[in-house]
């Protein structure tokens, strides 16, 4: 009847100091545990989507915010090689 009770007590023991050690890895890693659960779902988030871009730029051949000066008339007002004051122009929705 000894040997059993050591045998509990010495399997207790065990199982408390696995609680502990694993207690002690989940609060020294939080941040990156944490930070890669949100990749993990942005991931499954962004992969469920399908082929946006696909349907984005598949008409006129290219996204549908412009890239860059992209063509735009007036896009270099700010610029310091064009000398621009400063003032940017304002942003310029496509139109179809």
């Amino acid at each position: 009847m000894q040997k059993f009770v050591n045998v509990v007590a010495l399997s207790s023991g065990i199982v408390s100091l696995a609680v502990v050690i694993s207690g002690v890895y989940v609060y020294v890693n939080k941040d990156s545990i944490v930070d890669g659960i949100k990749q993990q779902v942005m991931d499954a988030a962004l992969g469920s989507l399908g082929d946006l871009g696909g349907l984005a730029g598949g008409f006129g051949g290219g996204a549908l915010i412009p890239e860059g000066d992209a063509g735009i008339a007036g896009a270099g007002i700010g610029d310091a090689a064009s000398g621009g004051a400063g003032v940017s122009a304002p942003p310029v929705i496509p139109s179809f």
